[in-house]
């Protein structure tokens, strides 16, 4: 696949302001259970929590076949139908606080194509600075990946065994529910997190998929139980397997060095969907 055109993205940018107002934080809570739903101004929001805000806003009428919003204007016009949020590296280096107006500036960083075992491949990287006035608050390199269609003949992602050390662990029910409610949080319509069919003989998924920000969402919201007055600093992630709606899994976490954490998403099948670090202070 040549990506002379989709070069033609690099450099593009965008802007995005936000007010963070208390219901999308107040409603993430609720989501994830928490016992204290009680977010104002002035509070602090948590970490990750920063994807519930500066969504892209489009008319149904633009959407894609698969509930995204169509490409060619932001991002490039990657003709793979499959997408999914490989990972991103960020760094939190001042809260974001409730009733404050944020700037959050989008940047392609890169467009690059390659064959893997499953067929063509895409990767973008788009990095993500929010700002209030002078001051950066969050760095973010997100990775997208797009992929061919699954076919019959489409190898299956090779699965990495879960680590069996661990400090801390918590059961999930990814519930369609949980799906639902994320998806409306985040404005995302992409079908694969609904729509079972779809799914299923479309994009030739087992289920329902899990969103991977949700996960990666999850692992912070973990660690923050088990320590809770720890202010997270640097966080990176990677998908490596998809979970479904239909599968069990656990929140994994262990100290690998003072300040320092090792977590992971484990499938109930043993195999990780998503391995992360994180650096507190």
């Amino acid at each position: 696949m040549t990506t002379v055109n989709l070069q033609d993205w690099i450099g593009k940018t965008e802007e995005r302001n936000d007010l963070l107002t208390a219901f999308p934080a107040n409603a993430m809570a609720a989501t994830l259970n928490h016992e204290q739903i009680n977010y104002s101004d002035n509070k602090i929001l948590p970490p990750l929590w920063h994807w519930l805000f500066f969504l892209p806003i489009f008319k149904l009428s633009e959407a894609g076949y698969d509930g995204h919003a169509a490409l060619g204007d932001f991002l490039p016009p990657v003709k793979l139908p499959r997408r999914m949020w490989a990972g991103s590296r960020i760094q939190f280096l001042e809260p974001l606080k409730i009733g404050h107006e944020y700037k959050k500036t989008s940047t392609i960083k890169n467009v690059m194509a390659k064959s893997g075992r499953s067929g063509e491949l895409v990767f973008v990287t788009v990095s993500h600075e929010v700002s209030n006035g002078p001051s950066i608050c969050i760095n973010e390199e997100h990775d997208i990946v797009y992929r061919e269609k699954a076919t019959t003949n489409s190898e299956a992602p090779k699965l990495v065994e879960s680590p069996n050390k661990f400090d801390f662990s918590i059961d999930i029910n990814p519930d369609p529910v949980l799906l639902f409610r994320y998806s409306a949080l985040t404005f995302n319509g992409h079908r694969i997190h609904y729509d079972y069919p779809f799914c299923t003989e479309t994009e030739g998924y087992d289920g329902l998929v899990v969103h991977g920000p949700l996960l990666a969402t999850l692992l912070l919201d973990g660690l923050a139980s088990q320590k809770p007055d720890a202010v997270v600093q640097n966080f990176e992630f990677r998908a490596m397997a998809p979970v479904f709606d239909n599968m069990n899994f656990k929140i994994r976490g262990i100290e690998t060095e003072p300040t320092e954490y090792s977590l992971w998403i484990e499938r109930e099948d043993g195999a990780m969907a998503m391995s992360a670090k994180a650096k507190v202070k």
